[in-house]
């Protein structure tokens, strides 16, 4: 449940968000996905979190990264750890969880409303401790996928449980080609 007069904030974790939007077989139309929340209150700010790979000449995900700030979304980045497992596969390590909780933790005072784009149970104590300050939490995230996306801590915690998979009329576009397995890496950076 949605408020005219709340002042909303938006926080997507994006390897999350991608994760769960890929799992139901459809891409987010960022545009789209800020207009809709600013239809439903006033939203104050729209956080993207995401890891990039510094040491590559091309990121795939700088497109995005780069069309989100300008586009009126506030990009909290930092630069992911590649390393090579005990198998010899390639690996990428680049958790923004403790941007996201510091942020909203500080944001709070301000806002009535936060919207967390996350199926991550380790943003359950965040939720529980914003809920202490008066905000209203909704997460966006799904349960249809197979494994569900979402922790049943962090679902049952919400105020408000926004299934992603119900959005996709209003938020999504077809996906596109799919995309290369080094690409691929930056959308599991946080897993």
């Amino acid at each position: 449940m949605f408020y005219k007069d709340e002042r909303l904030a938006l926080f997507i974790d994006g390897s999350n968000l991608y994760a769960a939007s890929k799992a139901l077989g459809f891409d987010i139309d960022y545009k789209l996905l800020r207009s809709e929340f600013m239809r439903r209150g006033k939203l104050l700010r729209a956080f993207y979190y995401t890891a990039l790979l510094e040491n590559d000449e091309y990121s795939p995900i700088r497109p995005l990264v780069d069309w989100l700030n300008y586009n009126g979304f506030s990009m909290v980045t930092k630069p992911a750890k590649e390393y090579t497992d005990s198998q010899g596969r390639r690996k990428v390590k680049g958790n923004m969880d403790i941007e996201l909780a510091v942020d909203a933790m500080e944001l709070a005072p301000r806002i009535d409303h936060i919207v967390l784009f996350s199926g991550d149970g380790d943003f359950r104590p965040l939720v529980e401790s914003l809920q202490r300050q008066g905000v209203r939490v909704s997460v966006v995230s799904t349960i249809r996928s197979q494994p569900p996306m979402i922790s049943d801590d962090l679902r049952r915690q919400a105020d408000n449980f926004i299934e992603l998979e119900d959005l996709k009329d209003v938020i999504g576009r077809p996906p596109r080609d799919p995309m290369p397995e080094r690409e691929s890496a930056y959308a599991a950076a946080e897993s």
